[in-house]
């Protein structure tokens, strides 16, 4: 298969990082259609978390992120997930996730000599044996949300409260979605 020119001038560090940002109009896409009563609602029998706790997890599992990875930029606030709101939480994500798109920025670009940007390591955890910053970085990143929010869509359908068909075709429409985030499209 042979590229267009216009598919060889296409900036791929740009692009990976308009994936994470679309990711995340995915979380606030959930958020907007939960119905309030799922929140903090809990299986009857089940020590697992809320939704309210799985987002919770995700903003700080973000923070945790920025601050192992990218110290220079400053990360935001904790949330706590027994006061947490659903607002506050979509906020927060907000936030956590423009951090995370700089932290992408740094670790894909790379300066006119061909040296990476700020953030050369990725660590996800104390733990983790450090990755070099790139691709599987974001992948990760992306993976990390993408199955908290399956969490999030399967545990409010099993408490009775599952999200519309509307709501789940939004986060398929991906053109939409690109543009929504204020990008050309998918590429």
């Amino acid at each position: 298969m042979t590229r267009s020119r216009a598919d060889a001038s296409i900036d791929r560090s740009q692009v990976l990082v308009e994936s994470y940002a679309v990711n995340e109009r995915m979380n606030q896409i959930v958020l907007e259609h939960l119905d309030p009563a799922a929140w903090r609602a809990k299986l009857p029998g089940s020590k697992g978390r809320t939704i309210a706790a799985i987002f919770v997890h995700v903003h700080n599992v973000r923070r945790k992120w920025l601050r192992l990875s990218a110290p220079h930029l400053k990360g935001p606030a904790a949330l706590d997930r027994a006061g947490c709101t659903q607002t506050q939480a979509g906020v927060a994500l907000l936030e956590s996730a423009a951090l995370c798109s700089e932290m992408l920025v740094d670790a894909l670009s790379e300066s006119g000599s061909g040296q990476q940007g700020r953030v050369e390591i990725f660590l996800r955890d104390g733990w983790a044996k450090p990755w070099p910053a790139g691709a599987a970085m974001l992948v990760y990143m992306i993976s990390h949300d993408a199955h908290h929010r399956g969490q999030v869509c399967m545990l409010a359908h099993q408490l009775g409260f599952p999200l519309t068909t509307r709501a789940t075709s939004e986060m398929w429409a991906w053109e939409k979605l690109w543009k929504e985030c204020g990008f050309t499209h998918p590429r």
